[in-house]
Order: C-alpha cells, then sequence, then structure tokens
C-alpha cells in the first residue's frame, strides 16, 4: 500500500450480540488483509438497530480510511446497512439493473421468492457492485469523503468467498507495489514462546517483515515482503523462510496450509501410503477433520470410534482382561487400538486416541489425560499427554487429534515419531 491505511470491520447483526451466532467473518477478513498489509484498528459488533448503527458509523469515519461492513444487505426490514451507511456519506441508493434482473431471473427457477427480496439490488450511486456468486445479496465498494466503504454479506460462506474473489483485486488498486506474504505453520510450540524467539529481530525488520499468531492449537509465523514485483518480493522472503525453518526445525509442519492434516495428506500422497483410526474420547473427530480435505478417500481407510469398553473389545478385539486391569485410559489400550485398526483396515498407519475429556475423571487420572498412538508393520508408538483439567472438552479433543496428525507428520518425514 501506498500509505498505512487503518481499517474498521463493523459487523452487523442482532445474532452476534446474543451469541447465537460466531462472528468468524471478521476473524476471516481480518487474517486476509493482514495478507495484503492492511492495517485492521478496530473490531466493531452491533445489532439491527439503525440509531446504534449510525452512531458506530460516525465513530468508524473518524478513526478508519477503510470501512468494511458484513451483514444487514438482505431483503428483511432489519437489513438496513445500505441505507445507514449511504445517508452517511450524502448517497443514494439507486437500482442496479444488472442485480434486479439476476434477482428476477433467479425468481424462474421456481424457489420461493417474495418481492421485498428486490430492495438487495438497491445500491449506494456509483458504486462498485460485488456480484454474489454464493447466494443473493451484492456486495459493493464507493470512495467518498476520503474513505473507502466495502459491504459484504453476512453468511460467511457468501462474505469470504467475496472478500477472495471481489474486495482484495479491487484493494489492490490502492497499492504502489506488490505485497506477498507466507504463514509457516507451527506445532509444539506456543506463540509466546516464537515470539521469544525471534523479537529482536522483529523490532528490527521493516520489510520483510514477521509476526507471531496463535492458532486454535498451534501458532503460526506470518512473513510479508513488499516490493515492485510479486518476484521481488518472492526473492526478499526466501532467505528469510530458510532461516525461519532453520530455527524452528521440526517444530515447522508446513507452510501455507490450514492445518496438520492438510500437511499430512499432501506426505500421504507422496510415500503412496494409507490410514486408519480408532478413536475414543475424540469421537470421530479425527476422521471427520480429514475427510473434509478434498481427496481424503484416496488416504483414508475408515475408522471406528470405540467409545465404551464393550465396542473396545466387541469391534476391534481387545482383551476385555487387558482393558479391566489396565484401564481404557492406558498406554496398553492406545496401543492396542492403534495396532488393531491397523490390521483389520489392512492400512500402512493406524492411529488411535483414548482418553477424558471432561468434565468428569475416571477416579485414576485428571481430565486431560489422553494416550494417542501411532502403529505400522515395524513399531508401535504411545504418547501420554495432560492437558490440564481447566481446558475444554473441545480443546482437549482437538489437540488430541492434532498430536496425532503430528505424529504420523513425523514418522512420514522421518523425524522421531516421540
Amino acid at each position: 500500500m501506498s500509505k498505512a491505511y487503518d481499517t474498521e470491520i463493523l459487523s452487523v447483526g442482532t445474532e452476534l450480540l446474543l451469541g447465537h451466532v460466531t462472528n468468524t467473518d471478521a476473524r476471516d477478513i481480518s487474517e486476509m488483509l493482514s495478507k495484503i498489509g492492511v492495517n485492521v484498528r478496530y473490531h466493531t459488533v452491533v445489532g439491527d438497530n439503525p440509531q446504534r448503527l449510525e452512531d458506530c458509523v460516525k465513530v468508524a469515519k473518524e478513526r478508519a480510511d477503510i470501512i468494511i461492513t458484513t451483514g444487514g444487505l438482505g431483503p428483511t426490514c432489519d437489513d438496513l446497512t445500505k441505507q445507514i451507511l449511504a445517508r452517511a456519506f450524502g448517497l443514494e441508493l439507486v437500482r442496479n439493473e444488472a442485480e434486479y434482473q439476476g434477482l428476477y431471473e433467479y425468481i424462474q427457477t421456481g424457489r420461493m421468492f417474495t418481492p421485498n427480496n428486490f430492495q438487495q439490488a438497491m445500491l449506494p450511486e456509483g458504486c462498485t457492485v460485488f456480484h454474489n456468486e454464493w447466494g443473493t445479496a451484492p456486495g459493493c465498494a464507493f470512495e467518498k469523503d476520503g474513505k473507502t466503504v466495502i459491504m459484504l454479506p453476512g453468511p460467511p460462506k457468501e462474505c469470504n468467498a467475496m472478500f477472495r474473489a471481489c474486495v482484495i483485486p479491487y484493494l489492490q488498486k490502492f497499492a504502489d507495489g506488490e505485497i506477498v506474504s507466507h504463514s509457516l505453520r507451527i506445532f509444539g510450540l506456543g506463540e509466546s514462546t516464537v515470539d521469544q524467539m525471534f523479537r529482536d529481530e522483529m523490532n528490527a525488520m521493516t520489510n520483510p517483515s514477521m509476526a507471531p499468531y496463535a492458532k486454535e492449537c498451534d501458532c503460526l509465523l506470518q512473513v510479508t515482503a513488499k516490493a515492485e514485483t510479486r518476484e521481488e518480493a518472492e526473492e526478499m522472503l526466501k532467505p528469510v523462510i530458510a532461516h525461519v525453518r532453520e530455527k524452528l526445525g521440526e517444530f515447522v509442519y508446513g507452510m501455507d496450509v490450514e492445518c496438520v492434516e492438510e500437511a499430512v495428506i499432501g506426505l500421504l500422497r507422496e510415500k503412496h501410503m494409507r490410514f486408519s483410526a480408532a478413536e475414543s474420547c475424540t469421537g470421530g473427530d479425527i476422521a471427520g477433520r480429514f475427510t473434509e480435505i478434498p481427496g481424503a478417500s484416496e488416504f483414508f481407510l475408515g475408522g471406528v470410534v470405540t467409545y465404551t469398553n464393550e465396542a473396545k473389545a466387541r469391534l476391534l478385539g481387545i482383551d476385555p482382561a487387558l482393558i479391566e486391569e489396565k484401564g481404557a485410559v492406558s498406554f496398553e489400550v492406545a496401543k492396542e487400538m492403534a495396532e488393531r485398526v491397523r490390521t483389520l483396515m489392512g492400512s500402512d498407519i493406524g492411529v488411535g486416541v483414548t482418553g477424558l475429556a471432561g468434565p468428569d475423571g475416571d477416579g485414576v487420572h485428571e481430565v486431560g489425560t489422553v494416550f494417542v498412538s501411532l502403529a505400522t508393520a515395524e513399531q508401535t508408538w504411545v504418547k501420554e499427554l495432560h492437558m490440564g483439567a481447566f481446558r475444554t472438552r473441545s480443546f482437549i479433543r482437538r489437540m488430541a487429534g492434532n498430536h496425532v496428525y503430528d505424529m504420523m507428520r513425523r514418522y512420514l518425514t522421518g523425524l522421531n515419531v516421540l
């Protein structure tokens, strides 16, 4: 960017304030803006109230160069974002004929469509229209009074897709060069540790730059460079990325991937290997996460959720006497789970997980105790985890899955599994 543009994301919707819907739009937009060098200074959430929304817009006009709104573009009486923003900047709402015709054609599909849907085609005069390929409400952008205003629909799938397809190219016109960013994903070190390792370097850097970010159960280090061309920016980043990889070593599980399972599927593809899973406390989450990735069926043979002791014995063939003696949450049972599911499914790798996600313990182990295992034809590894009794069930389950995938990643790359 030719200057440091301060941005405010204004999320509109009473459902956000009530907690009925999580505001993932602001999170996703902030992450995407950071990758193109745009500073997000404020997140504001306001309900579907015209006066309060107008007040928030006045504040945003005073402190932000770019105002991005999400939500309030639909057909109902409480969808007032366009009206309030247009009035705040002295613009009229006019009918966009292309969007109007598109909505009319949508009716011809025979779907339920009421006349109030046509208000979605009313847009600020002179605006750039972002056609909604993923829903009905178009987005738009305009510049007025030295400010840039961007309005996006609220549903996350529509908002995220429209931002990527329309807003990022729109914002490029403000740039006086190319900004390139890469994310190095890290598991096994926290954000504060990564920050401490690179703090002096980050404070001394201007271009390229580095910044750590905490993610759910792992973290990332984002490196960014600006140059006249993308190729020049990439060249500037190469030594930085090499330095980070050398310093962090085996804790880096991938670059520009969204999660550790995405890195694992690439390794399974390289090695022409497949795996299967036996899960207890994760309740199928390991299988579910992997099968969210397109092409997963080529590398995942299947899994079983053996939540009870009876299921462990009946479905996996684990000796009930072993379960009785050692307990379901044990090194021995985790080992059996990985080995037996691998044999039953005929996979190259078998993984298992058994533990206590809470809120109740078993009288022997505290909540957060989990055993994760990985078995191949040659060897089996078991790791005992203690995540803390204060952790939530969702955290314990996801972190256990991350450890399973990290064990797979280590095995497939020739690192020590434990």
